[in-house]
């Protein structure tokens, strides 16, 4: 358990700067706590204890606002940086030195039985906010922006971003050209639509009136 605790705690001091020391780790960071007792609920859900397992999860999820269900897997090294809003699933599996941030979710569709929830390889990031939804893996070394949908597999090495999520880089060289600044503003399109629709509309009833 010791060792755990070392290995979690330096894995979280080498990936945020804001980290002052270990102290300060073990006893205020909500996203250590949260897989330190998810050790537990999940020891307890392999020994087929399924409603105290729950009990443990849902318990930290009250005081940490992370939820991880006890089935998922989840490899050392885990950083959930804030951590507020992140959602967990059943048959989610995290490899080691992962970094997620708040408010993600690995979750599911609702059309997939058994393997429901996303893979994560090693070293994946996962930026606030993005959802990863479906039983398909993220490859190793991979990152996912902030806001993302992802909703089909990524290879190992590569950037995601968007609604839904595209590959814009794989192994640091751009296969896309997708602009996230300049891409076009569907609120603005539809609003041009239903203009050119209206004024049709105008113009067949003035066509009526004057007959």
């Amino acid at each position: 358990m010791f060792k755990f605790i070392r290995e979690e705690i330096s894995a979280i001091k080498d990936r945020d700067p804001a980290a002052r020391n270990a102290f300060e780790i073990l006893f205020l960071y909500s996203g250590f706590h949260a897989v330190f007792w998810h050790r537990l609920s999940h020891w307890l859900y392999n020994k087929k204890r399924y409603t105290l397992a729950r009990y443990v999860s849902q318990t930290i999820r009250f005081f940490t606002g992370i939820e991880i269900h006890p089935g998922a897997k989840i490899g050392k090294g885990l950083f959930i940086d804030h951590g507020m809003g992140v959602i967990i699933g059943e048959t989610a599996e995290i490899g080691d030195n992962c970094t997620i941030y708040q408010g993600v979710t690995l979750g599911g569709t609702g059309k997939d039985v058994g393997k429901r929830h996303p893979t994560l390889g090693n070293n994946v990031l996962v930026g606030a906010g993005a959802k990863v939804l479906g039983p398909f893996k993220v490859g190793d070394n991979s990152k996912i922006a902030a806001n993302a949908v992802v909703l089909s597999e990524v290879p190992e090495n590569s950037t995601c971003v968007g609604v839904p999520a595209r590959i814009v880089k794989i192994n640091n060289r751009r296969v896309s050209n997708f602009d996230n600044v300049h891409m076009p503003d569907p609120v603005s399109q539809e609003l041009c639509r239903l203009s050119a629709q209206l004024e049709r509309l105008e113009k067949m009833i003035s066509k009526d009136d004057n007959e």
